[in-house]
């Protein structure tokens, strides 16, 4: 991943954390649809914010989605590359 600072991993751990401790007793499933949900309403929070006024923030509506879908499809191909080239390691203790 390009333009990563000093914490980026940290954080995106720290939120995987959380979602494990959810997934213990819910549905992984039901898990995984609460973080996509919970990251799209960040996301657009984020975009609102640094809109200067409704109208800015509709204009650039199509492009803002096709940033984060973009970079969502990115991050997925590399994270499912990694899972297809340590699947055994990385499922093992889980199933």
């Amino acid at each position: 991943m390009n333009n990563t600072d000093e914490k980026f991993y940290s954080r995106a751990d720290a939120v995987i954390d959380l979602v494990n401790d959810q997934a213990a007793d819910t549905d992984r499933g039901k898990v995984s649809a609460s973080l996509m949900f919970a990251t799209a309403r960040f996301n657009s929070f984020v975009s609102a914010y640094k809109a200067v006024s409704p109208e800015d923030l509709a204009s650039g509506k199509e492009e803002i989605v096709e940033y984060f879908v973009s970079e969502y499809r990115m991050m997925l191909t590399e994270n499912l590359d990694d899972y297809i080239a340590n699947f055994e390691k990385y499922t093992s203790a889980s199933n």
